[in-house]
């Protein structure tokens, strides 16, 4: 997960969110140490980067166990180039070694 360079509270602005508390709790303890209110800092940041298509790739292609023929039903990232995947775009899915199913783009295993 990317993680921003801490910038001192001050500096920030405040913003009220409404969370489920079940949420809220999942959040604490995943967190840790961070904090869940840095944790969820994080994830918007995760969130921004990737759409804006400036994230760095989520795997290396050692990662990637298999891959199966697809098209894209919806935009779509490359885990491995960031590459954007248009819908109805051909696409790769691969298997990870945790068994997830990924975005790939065509030409990012060759």
């Amino acid at each position: 997960m990317y993680t921003m360079n801490r910038t001192a509270t001050t500096d920030m602005e405040v913003t009220s969110i409404r969370l489920e508390r079940e949420l809220k709790e999942k959040l604490k303890e995943l967190s840790g140490n961070q904090g869940y209110q840095a944790l969820i800092r994080d994830v918007l940041w995760n969130y921004v980067r990737q759409r804006s298509g400036e994230a760095e790739p989520l795997f290396e292609r050692s990662e990637i166990r298999a891959s199966l023929e697809a098209v894209a039903q919806k935009e779509e990232r490359c885990v491995l180039t960031g590459a954007l995947i248009k819908p109805r775009e051909p696409m790769l899915l691969g298997l990870t070694m945790q068994g997830e199913l990924v975005p790939l783009s065509v030409d990012s295993l060759g």
